[in-house]
């Protein structure tokens, strides 16, 4: 142990283990930076719906690695489990791009894509714990180089999720919904490449000091060392996993029916509270190690509102991104996607930093405990969100505000996210009893899938300018798109029906065109004519008159749309040729036409759509979200009250921990 204080450098074992999370991450990164936009310009999903399905995919990634650590601490070790949770996930990324593939056959592209988001989650439950786990173990007990080591394995987490935007966003954010297949499969690349170089290096270098193999066993059959500890595992403890069940079904009631919470987000909080009640109960446990561990649940409890702010990036600060950005730059327009690069590459740029400020500071025995930088880490936050609440203050909808209040909020976060995440990686190392790393670590990761299902519940608030509300291809009547626009009530039997034969409809001038007074008061300039035919209503191209009959006439329909919502709806309606207002201009009635494939033939059909230009907006705690101010504000006040709590209590975590820092 004395030649512990003298090491210097770092295990090669550490920088197989960063190569091996770094396309991990990648391929994690690659597909979540398309996945939000890839459910609103493929699968035209709005923004709630998508914020949904997001926040699910999200929170149940992070819930999975309970059982991933459960499994490697009873059964199958770390390395086992990394690679069964590497195959899974190449898998999931393969049926990613099958349904990106086949977008325009809507079911069959949701069946695709919801078969690859369960392997996905399942995967990455068991690669994602374990391989955090072997870092710690590559060192001593008491080696003060562990918290340099996860800072530098963060690192390589995140120059994964630098590059991974750039790459899958250039190749699958284009114009053409089809390309984000293409994306979806680099993404796919690159866990293979992670499982080639795990396997391939494990054996080799993933040792422990005195040369023995880390994660080829169990966690629970190591030898125990530390001070105070049991050395054998406790027996399966059946009275108390039946109470903890009952206790979870509970919760899990309350939470769906009471609190009204979907059914993921009812199992994961459910899970959140069950589980670490299930392990703390264990009469197995010492004073000492059931101190620590109620310090990790605490951090973990805050580290909620932490991520569950951060993780915007991937759904509604996407959208601010896509829709109110400015993203020229000179004369290239940035993809919406690769602005989550922005965080990554500052944390490549700063974690050097912040490792050499934690070891100065650790020298001269200054620096903070753990709960003390995590409290740092959400101020910072709650900084970073007032500055960009401050950028979209009084700003008008359609308006466009520079990036750089985007790569501000995306730099801070990035000074709050060192403060907090691998130090709070390194401190459940510290703090967990050894047969119980895995499961641990699990639970950390429990709290960042409840922080992430909170998120995507979150990111529902945006407050949408226009909505998409139906979608109608291959209509039963002729006339159903004029009886729409006739419609006083978009509830009316017309607007329910479920249309199956193809509507006659031609092109008609479709014209945005500036006024004198600028483009504020662009309007959608629509000319069409009708022809009364055997009491039926066919839209025809007014350019056109050689079948008309002699009572046909033609109409000009000119009517205000903002310049801001018709280019929100061309963004995934690229040939719309006409559009009918109805409903006082709450409504917007678009068609185009579209290609199809079945069964490898192709063809065109049409399409109509309901779009919702008066949206009402969301509420949160009694309170309209009227702006995007107001949407922005409810980080800075939820972190910046975590981050005081968290100050008030870092004394007591810090005597709780029992010298470990």
């Amino acid at each position: 142990m004395s030649s512990i204080g003298v090491q210097k450098g770092h295990p090669k074992g550490l920088y197989v283990l960063f190569v091996t999370e770094m396309w991990e991450r990648f391929s994690y990164y690659g597909m979540r930076a398309l996945f939000s936009l890839f459910m609103l310009k493929a699968l035209l999903f709005d923004k709630a719906m998508s914020s949904e399905i997001y926040g699910s995919y999200t929170g149940l990634v992070y819930l999975t690695p309970l059982i991933g650590g459960y499994m490697a601490d009873r059964y199958w070790g770390n390395r086992k489990s990394v690679i069964v949770g590497g195959v899974l996930m190449a898998i999931g990324q393969f049926f990613m791009f099958l349904a990106g593939t086949f977008y325009q056959e809507n079911q069959f592209a949701v069946t695709m894509m919801l078969i690859g988001l369960l392997f996905l989650i399942v995967g990455n439950g068991f690669f994602k714990p374990n391989i955090s786990t072997m870092v710690g173990q590559l060192y001593p007990e008491g080696d003060k180089r562990v918290d340099s080591a996860f800072t530098i394995f963060y690192m390589g987490i995140n120059l994964g999720a630098f590059i991974a935007p750039i790459v899958c966003g250039y190749l699958g954010e284009t114009e053409d919904p089809g390309d984000f297949r293409w994306g979806f499969m680099a993404a796919c690349v690159g866990m293979i490449i992670s499982l080639i170089l795990f396997i391939s290096l494990k054996n080799k270098y993933i040792v422990t000091p005195e040369g023995e193999q880390i994660g080829e066993k169990p966690n629970q059959d190591r030898t125990i060392t530390e001070s105070g500890e049991s050395a054998n595992a406790a027996p399966t403890r059946w009275g108390s996993i039946i109470t903890w069940i009952l206790i979870f079904f509970g919760v899990l009631i309350f939470f769906k029916y009471q609190a009204g919470f979907d059914l993921i987000a009812s199992i994961i909080f459910g899970l959140t509270i069950a589980a670490p009640g299930f392990i703390i109960t264990d009469p197995s446990l010492s004073k000492i190690e059931k101190e620590r561990i109620w310090v990790v649940y605490i951090a973990a409890f805050f580290v909620i509102f932490f991520w569950s702010a951060f993780e915007q990036a991937g759904a509604s600060l996407t959208y601010f991104a896509e829709e109110q950005t400015d993203r020229n730059f000179f004369g290239r327009v940035i993809p919406a996607s690769a602005f989550q690069s922005v965080n990554a590459v500052a944390i490549v740029i700063f974690a050097p930093l912040f490792v050499w400020l934690w070891g100065v500071l650790g020298k001269r025995n200054l620096e903070p405990a753990s709960p003390f930088k995590q409290a740092l880490g959400l101020f910072l936050l709650a900084i970073g969100y007032l500055v960009i609440a401050f950028g979209v203050k009084g700003i008008d909808p359609s308006a466009k505000v520079s990036m750089i209040w985007l790569i501000s909020l995306y730099t801070i976060h990035t000074f709050g996210e060192l403060c907090l995440s691998p130090i709070g990686l390194s401190m459940v190392n510290k703090l967990s009893p050894v047969r119980l790393a895995s499961l641990l670590m699990g639970v950390w990761f429990l709290s960042t899938a409840s922080a992430n299902k909170f998120a995507g519940i979150l990111s529902g608030l945006y407050p949408e300018e226009v909505k998409l509300e139906k979608t109608y291809t291959e209509y039963t009547h002729q006339s159903v798109f004029d009886s729409l626009s006739r419609a006083k009530d978009l509830d009316s039997n017309v607007f329910k029906a479920d249309p199956t034969s193809a509507i006659v409809l031609k092109t008609a001038d479709l014209k945005l065109t500036k006024s004198a007074s600028g483009e504020k008061d662009s309007v959608l300039s629509l000319t069409y004519k009708t022809e009364q035919i055997n009491d039926q209503v066919i839209l025809g191209d007014s350019s056109n008159s050689q079948n008309a009959q002699a009572n046909s006439v033609t109409i000009p329909h000119t009517e205000p749309v903002s310049v801001f919502h018709l280019k929100v709806i061309k963004s995934s309606n690229k040939y719309l040729d006409r559009a009918v207002l109805i409903n006082d201009g709450k409504y917007l009635l678009t068609h185009d036409s579209i290609d199809i494939v079945e069964n490898k033939v192709s063809k065109k059909v049409e399409r109509m759509q309901v779009w919702n230009l008066k949206p009402e907006k969301p509420s949160f705690m009694g309170m309209k979200v009227e702006t995007l101010y107001d949407f922005f504000m409810i980080f800075v006040v939820m972190a910046g009250v975590a981050s005081v709590f968290l100050f008030i209590l870092s004394g007591k975590l810090l005597k709780m921990m029992n010298g470990v820092r």
